[in-house]
């Protein structure tokens, strides 16, 4: 038994009795996997993740990979290339690619939910495997060329791939880059510069690994506007797909890291000198941050994921670790000296921290899954050639994206603290994977632009770029939830506590609004609460839609008393975040309308 715990039965919960994808699949672009093929990939998933895939996630934290500094490789331990030999030796990459390509034929939804199970199961065992995926990415902006010279041959030959962004000097400033391109006139350019912070930047499990990077050809403008995306592979690739020599890109260093020690996060060197680096400008146009954003944009959701997953199992095992451990009387008989001990999940405070956790995990994996069912929204759409149709999808998606990142991976992060507390101090020890969990989660809120970024990209980007109309359409989906009638009366109080903070989150709206004609700083003190604000707001109303299906269950007679248990727990999780989470926004939305000045007027030496 390896340290993952998974709750498969809230994955189809939430897949098929609240988002109801079965409705869908089977049909159009998702005729491949029907509602039974995607449960039973998903059971497979759920066991691989759990035994093999898992088996790694201590030993390789212990003996991380290692580079060799003469050449430039690094080594993983075996046994996370074994892991890695349990999900390609059974073609797991295909769920993640167009059937075009040899894929599935998932839909996002089901992807999204197998996803969390293996970066749950092993985050960074789970990163090396993105390879194809990042091919399926560079399959929608390459040309037909690209394509069967990088494109297939990264899915068939099960290659790595890499994001390359980062620099020493620019980090979230990506524009910032001096990362340089020179054309050889050739079809080919070579890149220099120095690239840090790159997510397994070398790892010797695949025959060749595909770097995407972004970089400045020489004469062109400043900022992000002047950077073109190029594909610059580990070992050259000949135009009949073939591999040449080693190509000009290596590993200076390993970043010597607080958690997810087995990926190695790299600093890379891009050489002009005797073995230059080579690369491709991808899709022959010079559109690189415009290109990149389609990889981003699902690094951030992965991210959300792999934070999201962590809290689970670290709840999971918690609550495990609580049914078992005997200490103490019932709080009611703890004058009573012969009153028998209790395991530690009778006592009230330790039910407090499991609810707190079990509300927010089950809400974020709501989150998630509503997230991926927008996602298979905008495909049905597309390929009903409904343009508008998609792209009003498509601008729902990107406006729950820091939702699903930013709020995600804070709450995540902070929640796992419960988990350890309720070990006490065995939580502290390595005999459980707490310690590591939190390590490995801090980095989910740093990861693909900071909490702080992805706030200012919700309010700058997510909602001004249609002067809030997406935002106004889903909150109208609160607004009806929370005037209707779902789940009776058992939730009439509920629905009015989601009312009230929808509420409130108008109103912070309206201040931030209000600050934009004020001063700028007043918004940016702000962006961040209000992205947690309306991320509780739509948790909220996930969580009771959810309580609702749950009622409606328990009032049809559910089918087991396993069933019937765990829609219980779905209505009281949702009551309790309702009432312990919901009224906090009224208190943050009088903070945010009082924001003075004052923190940005003091004196930086009054620090």
């Amino acid at each position: 038994m390896t340290h993952y715990k998974s709750n498969l039965r809230d994955v189809f919960f939430n897949l098929f009795e609240v988002n109801r994808v079965q409705d869908h699949l089977g049909t159009g672009p998702f005729e491949m996997m029907d509602a039974d093929a995607a449960q039973d990939v998903l059971r497979e998933v759920d066991r691989l993740a759990r035994e093999d895939f898992a088996a790694s996630f201590t030993a390789a934290d212990r003996t991380p990979s290692t580079l060799d500094p003469e050449t430039g490789e690094v080594t993983c331990p075996p046994e996370l290339n074994a892991s890695l030999d349990a999900f390609f030796d059974n073609d797991w990459h295909l769920l993640y690619v167009p059937t075009h390509l040899g894929g599935y034929g998932a839909s996002q939804s089901v992807s999204w939910a197998a996803s969390e199970m293996f970066v749950g199961a092993n985050p960074a065992a789970f990163f090396f495997t993105a390879g194809p995926f990042f091919a399926s990415i560079l399959d929608r902006v390459c040309t037909e060329e690209q394509r069967d010279r990088f494109v297939r041959p990264m899915v068939d030959n099960k290659w790595g791939g890499t994001m390359v962004l980062t620099e020493p000097d620019a980090g979230s400033d990506v524009g910032a880059g001096r990362t340089k391109a020179v054309d050889n006139g050739d079809g080919t350019w070579t890149i220099t510069g120095t690239k840090r912070f790159i997510t397994n930047g070398d790892f010797d499990w695949p025959e060749n690994i595909v770097h995407l990077v972004l970089a400045r050809p020489e004469g062109a403008g400043e900022g992000t506007k002047g950077l073109s995306l190029f594909v610059v592979p580990k070992y050259w690739v000949e135009e009949d797909g073939s591999l040449g020599e080693r190509n000009g890109v290596f590993v200076r260093a390993i970043e010597d890291k607080m958690g997810i020690k087995a990926s190695s996060t790299a600093e890379l060197y891009f050489s002009d000198t005797d073995v230059p680096a080579r690369g491709v400008l991808v899709g022959d146009i010079h559109d690189g941050i415009a290109q990149m954003f389609k990889v981003i944009e699902y690094a951030r959701m992965l991210v959300g994921t792999k934070a999201i997953s962590t809290l689970s199992t670290g709840y999971l095992n918690a609550l495990e670790y609580a049914t078992e451990r005997v200490q103490g009387p019932d709080m009611k008989k703890a004058m009573d000296k012969t009153a028998p001990r209790v395991e530690i999940i009778r006592h009230p405070d330790v039910r407090r921290m499991l609810m707190a956790q079990k509300a927010h995990v089950e809400g974020l994996r709501a989150l998630v899954s509503y997230t991926g069912w927008v996602q298979d929204k905008v495909v049905l759409a597309q390929h009903a050639g409904d343009d508008d149709e998609a792209q009003s999808w498509e601008r729902l998606n990107d406006l729950l994206l820091p939702m699903v990142k930013g709020y995600g991976s804070e709450k995540s992060y902070e929640l796992l603290s419960l988990s350890l507390q309720v070990f006490g101090g065995a939580g502290y020890t390595r005999d459980y994977p707490i310690e590591q969990y939190i390590r490995d989660a801090k980095i989910d809120t740093l990861y693909e632009g900071t909490t702080g970024i992805q706030g200012m990209d919700l309010f700058f980007r997510k909602i001004g770029k249609d002067q809030g109309a997406t935002l106004t359409r889903l909150l109208g989906e609160v607004q009806a939830f929370a005037k209707g009638d779902g789940g009776g009366v058992q939730l009439s109080d509920e629905r009015q506590r989601l009312q009230t903070a929808l509420e409130d989150v108008q109103g912070m709206l309206g201040s931030m609004v209000q600050f934009l004609g004020e001063d700028l700083y007043k918004l940016g003190l702000n962006t961040t609460p209000f992205l947690h604000s309306i991320s509780e707001l739509v948790v909220g109303w996930l969580l009771l839609r959810g309580a609702a299906v749950a009622v409606t269950a328990l009032d049809g007679g559910a089918a087991s008393d396993a069933d019937r248990r765990f829609y219980e727990g779905k209505v009281v999780a949702a009551k309790w975040f309702a009432a312990n989470v919901l009224p906090q926004l009224t208190a943050r939305r009088e903070i945010l309308a009082s924001t003075s000045l004052d923190v940005m007027e003091m004196d930086d030496a009054a620090f």
